[in-house]
């Protein structure tokens, strides 16, 4: 499953062949120095506009006092632009051949997500999701295109998979319709039932041959992905403090809510990357279970950015809503994101209850520092410091001791390479 030192095989599809159309074939997934493309980052950077828009609505409907509708479009949304991402990422660790055509069928992608980037102001503020459907639509259609190019290159039960993915993703883009032609009440249910179909179009297609998707090249590209996200969050919460400062002369309340916030950032990346993932990816059932669990970490990871700008906007009195709920804004993210990481990520590397504890209670003391008034944001930034900084220390002491009982020659293992997370 991880990397070797065997080439490439031929029907990788690497750069080495210059024709500009190749044959849609599965590469290996034992394949070495597998990395993420450049027009992989591309893609990712597009998406992360869509998600910047998203975040911006968000905002806006939490400082009006709106945040169970705002979170419920948030959500909505925020599917439809991850899903479309992840499809992707998994297609292309697996069949990546980076010919012309493949190259425009990816740019053509990037093009729909930025069509449903337009929509996503109108979806929030009026429930008109045409746009979105329309955007929605151009990457969906190009994905099925791909997968159509699989089918025509393979053959057998590898033939019989493309076509299911094919055929799935067409099946569903006729259920999304129902956000652009059902009356708004209904609007909730279409959204459940179409996701939960959309979730398992993967799980059917596979079930008799699994894409050869790269471990390494997967972990690679969601701890990317993470890493844009989180600073996507950055640069939105920047921004709110530096207008806060400009508009208001309001330093002084928001000295703690910037540190706070950044302290947040800051733990957040250092938990999901300490742990070395790719090597719990080993199956299609630990793989799915990873990958959908995602959808949390990535919409945790933008709502935090969002909290911050509203506890900004409440702290300088353009939000009319209470403390408290400015500072939920911010906090109950931070515990979504750090119980998730947990759960998908960190609890695979835990020895002893000790280093298990570390992120469900620091979850928990997140979501009490709910109620400390203005200074939420800033002790939640400190119980996130203080989360890394034990499951540093307890790591460190558990090395040590395995150190001490295996003598000079002995090893620590893997885990004990892994702070937290």
């Amino acid at each position: 499953m991880t990397s070797s030192s065997t080439p490439p095989p031929a029907s990788s599809g690497g750069p080495a062949n210059p024709r500009p159309l190749r044959r849609l074939t599965a590469r290996g997934r034992d394949e070495a120095h597998r990395v993420a493309s450049p027009l992989e980052l591309f893609f990712d950077l597009c998406f992360v506009v869509a998600i910047a828009q998203a975040g911006v609505q968000l905002v806006h409907a939490m400082a009006e006092g709106h945040a169970g509708e705002g979170i419920l479009n948030y959500g909505m949304i925020f599917f439809a632009i991850w899903w479309a991402w992840m499809n992707f990422t998994w297609f292309a660790s697996a069949y990546d051949n980076d010919d012309a055509l493949y190259r425009i069928v990816t740019l053509v992608q990037i093009a729909g997500v930025l069509v449903l980037a337009a929509g996503v102001s109108r979806a929030f503020e009026e429930h008109e999701f045409l746009v979105v459907w329309l955007g929605y639509l151009i990457m969906r259609l190009a994905m099925a295109a791909q997968w159509l190019r699989v089918a025509r290159s393979s053959r057998g039960a590898e033939r019989t998979m493309a076509l299911r993915y094919a055929g799935g993703v067409l099946l569903c883009l006729i259920g999304w319709l129902g956000l652009v032609i059902l009356p708004e009440g209904a609007l909730p249910w279409v959204f459940l039932v179409m996701a939960l179909l959309e979730l398992s179009v993967p799980l059917f297609a596979e079930k008799d041959h699994p894409t050869s998707w790269h471990p390494h090249h997967i972990a690679e590209r969601y701890g990317l992905f993470t890493i844009i996200v989180l600073g996507e969050t950055v640069a939105a919460a920047t921004v709110a403090v530096k207008s806060g400062v400009d508009e208001n002369d309001a330093l002084g309340e928001l000295v703690p809510i910037a540190a706070g916030g950044l302290l947040i950032i800051f733990a957040a990346w250092w938990i999901y990357f300490v742990v070395p993932i790719h090597g719990h990816l080993r199956s299609n059932r630990q793989s799915f279970l990873w990958g959908y669990g995602h959808y949390l970490i990535f919409a945790s990871a933008a709502a935090i950015g969002a909290g911050i700008e509203v506890a900004v906007e409440q702290a300088t009195g353009k939000a009319h809503i209470s403390t408290l709920a400015a500072s939920a804004a911010v906090t109950l993210p931070t515990a979504l994101f750090l119980l998730t990481v947990w759960a998908l990520h960190s609890r695979f590397y835990k020895v002893g209850i000790a280093q298990q504890l570390v992120l469900p209670t620091t979850a928990l003391l997140v979501i009490v520092c709910t109620f400390l008034g203005d200074w939420a944001v800033f002790a939640a930034g400190l119980v996130s410091a203080l989360a890394v900084a034990t499951g540093t220390m307890l790591t460190a002491r558990m090395s040590a001791g395995e150190r001490g009982s295996s003598g000079p020659s002995g090893s620590g293992g893997e885990r004990a390479t892994t702070p937290v997370g």
